[in-house]
């Protein structure tokens, strides 16, 4: 019926590109609104390039005016006609000097009242919103949004290809391996009781395409992961993956640092300076308690233990004895806003995630206020905010415990107190790149060694003979980049020699079964000669949320999932029937949680 309508008429051009008067035109689109004025009809026509007005008046073909008429929002629409300058200009849309006076209208697809108003500002609650996705996605925002995407990996490719990357894709139906999150896990119907895992990464895929001499390599690779979602975290994300062959690390840094230039010029017309900012990691757990800091804004953290170690408070006490350190930020010119309630908030905060208290001055009023000025001898005090900088107006936030509670505690205050305060600067981008990862970290749960990357990264020359003694000192070859306090990608040089893999395996605590049935045929690849290489993998959902300056990834995917990683629209994941269970062998038991 629609080809019927549509048999003798053809779009000619997009809604928003309609400038020129004195052209004859098709558009096609969605009717934003209709104004009808009795002996004149202007329809509002919209596409994802943005609105024309059609306009109906008494030289128009009478059956023509009363289908314009009886049309209605979201309506969809196919009108044919010469396009003429409007009487009242509206400079808030792009086509407002211009207007098509129909001569032909046809009625693709009438529509019901849509449940809420397709508009580019909504108050409309998202959940709502994600139920009828694709009617929320016809609004301008979310579809500059997508575009942005669209963009972003058309850079991509253009970059990549221009420096001899090859694309290829790599099976989405994989062994499983662990990788730092739990796997989504297909079971299969041939090999009953056996299953696929869908990839968190394609790690493993990229590094024997280095052994089978494809040099450079390059994907828009779709990665799952079953693990807690956020607001910058889906349980499938895209990235633009990438490995080389014959590399060492600043060769992948510098080749990356070229694409965000080239990215930010093309998408953004930005003129991104390289190259960029270096930290290890080290330094920035020192100075912003985060190993992905925001570095748009000061609030740095600072070390009081010494100015501290003689004070008899046994928080601070037990603390350094235990090897532990006192440290604090300072917010400047914050009293007026950080009351003692807001302060009772963060320390709620602190506890939440990890600290035992929080210790504060508030220097509010002549005299500051101090949460443990009991404790202090004569003149302690004034040495504490000397240290510090600290001055009237000034609030001094103090965590004491180990390091890996007082570091990553003061980073998440600094962020918090920095929204409070409206320290965060908009349209800006702050690169960062993180070197020098620890290989290890302590897994209190599991009392062993983990890879904090992967354990296919390779360490640092200089740290292979601690593998076995002193693993806390072993540091790898890996790198992050940052951008606004949002990790975007993550990636390291790789593990070549056969003989080294396995000993950081074992380093791992994985037994020589355990190595031969999840790694067996990456090890055997190494024995038949290995470049070297590495890569990462660049988040483009991540990207495209920081660039768009966008508040959840969920605004620059197309269907994303909640924070129970379920799609409100098809109402998945959902139940199967039991035919379908049973071909793959498979019962589902439910637990009194499930109930």
């Amino acid at each position: 019926m629609i080809m019927d309508l549509m048999q003798d008429l053809r779009r000619t051009c997009y809604c928003g590109e309609v400038t020129k008067a004195g052209e004859t035109v098709v558009v096609g689109g969605f009717v934003q609104k209709v104004r009808n004025l009795g002996n004149l009809i202007f329809i509002d026509l919209r596409d994802r390039t943005g609105i024309v007005q059609l306009a109906f008046n008494d030289q128009t073909d009478r059956a023509i005016f009363e289908k314009a008429a009886s049309c209605h929002s979201e309506y969809v629409l196919l009108a044919k006609g010469v396009v003429a300058e409007r009487s009242s200009i509206n400079k808030d849309m792009k086509t407002g000097a211009v207007e098509v006076l129909v001569d032909d209208l046809r009625v693709l697809s009438k529509a019901q009242t849509p449940p809420f108003a397709i508009t580019d500002e909504t108050k409309t609650n998202e959940e709502l919103r994600l139920k009828y996705r694709y009617l929320d996605l016809r609004r301008a925002p979310l579809q500059h949004n997508l575009m942005m995407r669209h963009k972003i990996a058309l850079a991509a490719r253009e970059y990549f290809y221009a420096n001899n990357f090859i694309e290829i894709e790599t099976p989405m139906m994989m062994k499983s391996t662990p990788e730092g999150a739990r796997d989504y896990l297909i079971p299969s119907r041939v090999h009953n009781g056996k299953f696929y895992a869908l990839p968190q990464s394609p790690q493993i895929y990229k590094q024997l395409l280095m052994v089978a001499g494809m040099d450079r390599y390059i994907q828009i690779a779709r990665c799952f992961r079953d693990e807690d979602l956020r607001a910058d975290r889906q349980p499938e994300f895209t990235q633009i993956d990438l490995e080389m062959s014959f590399v060492d690390v600043e060769d992948i840094l510098q080749l990356t640092e070229g694409f965000v230039k080239y990215l930010f010029q093309k998408v953004l017309h930005m003129d991104i300076t390289t190259p960029l900012p270096r930290m290890t990691y080290q330094e920035a757990m020192e100075r912003y308690g985060s190993d992905k800091p925001d570095t748009r804004f000061g609030m740095e953290l600072q070390d009081l233990s010494d100015t501290v170690k003689d004070v008899d408070f046994m928080v601070f006490r037990s603390a350094l004895e235990a090897g532990g350190s006192v440290r604090a930020i300072v917010a400047k010119n914050a009293a007026s806003v950080l009351t003692r309630k807001e302060i009772d908030k963060l320390t709620e905060k602190a506890k939440g995630i990890g600290a035992k208290g929080l210790a504060f001055i508030r220097w509010n009023d002549e005299k500051p206020t101090c949460s443990f000025a009991k404790f202090l001898p004569e003149g302690k005090l004034d040495e504490i905010l000397s240290r510090l900088d600290c001055a009237k107006g000034d609030v001094v936030l103090i965590v004491a415990d180990k390091n890996k509670v007082t570091l990553p505690v003061l980073g998440a205050l600094r962020l918090e107190v920095a929204k409070k305060l409206d320290l965060i600067p908009e349209g800006k981008f702050n690169f960062l790149w993180i070197t020098q990862f620890p290989f290890f970290e302590w897994n209190e749960d599991t009392q062993h060694w983990d890879a904090m990357h992967h354990p296919f990264t390779m360490p640092m020359d200089e740290c292979l003979p601690y593998l076995d003694s002193d693993p806390a000192r072993v540091t790898a070859k890996a790198f992050d980049l940052v951008l606004n306090g949002t990790e975007l990608s993550s990636g390291s040089i790789r593990i070549t020699d056969y003989e080294l893999q396995e000993k950081m395996f074992q380093a791992l605590g994985l037994t020589d079964e355990e190595i031969e049935a999840k790694f067996g045929f990456l090890v055997e690849a190494y024995h038949y000669g290995a470049p070297p290489h590495g890569g990462l993998g660049i988040g483009l959902d991540r990207l495209a949320m920081v660039m768009l300056q966008a508040e959840s990834l969920r605004d620059v995917v197309a269907f994303p999932k909640v924070q129970n990683a379920s799609e409100l629209m098809s109402a998945c994941p959902a139940p199967v029937d039991a035919e379908s269970l049973d071909v793959l062998g498979i019962q589902v038991t439910h637990s009194e949680d499930d109930e």
